[in-house]
């Protein structure tokens, strides 16, 4: 959700030249899947156009040549650690909640089944970073 939420919230503020935008798991479950039905339909619902996704994990080469990794919550920060030696030390490395003056992990769809709650979360997220930057 967040990659296309981003991707509207730039392209709303006209400035699509200025970033590049993609999303990667930390972990292997859902490689190759698209985006869940219930955040395609929040989206839907939400106006944010979107694409097919086909869920991959980050490589050290994206990591490397990223500007910024925002992540969802600790749990990923953790991952990538893992994934990644050295992520954690990085000053590229940061929670999207963190950008809202509210640090905290976003609320996650997978235990709650409240996307609306995720959708608030990314959408606050999104648009603190592009205020930002």
């Amino acid at each position: 959700m967040a990659e296309f939420v981003m991707k509207d919230e730039v392209r709303r503020a006209g400035r699509e030249n200025e970033f590049e935008i993609s999303s990667a798991a930390v972990s292997t479950e859902q490689i190759g899947n698209d985006m869940y039905p219930p955040a395609q339909l929040k989206l839907r619902e939400k106006g944010v156009p979107f694409t097919r996704h086909s869920a991959h994990q980050i490589t050290r080469r994206e990591f490397d040549e990223a500007d910024l990794v925002v992540l969802m919550d600790a749990s990923n920060r953790r991952i990538l650690s893992r994934l990644i030696p050295g992520s954690d030390s990085s000053t590229k490395t940061t929670l999207l909640m963190d950008f809202t003056g509210t640090p905290r992990d976003v609320a996650d769809p997978w235990y709650t089944g409240d996307f609306e709650a995720t959708y608030r979360d990314v959408l606050a997220g999104c648009r603190a970073i592009l205020s930002r930057y």
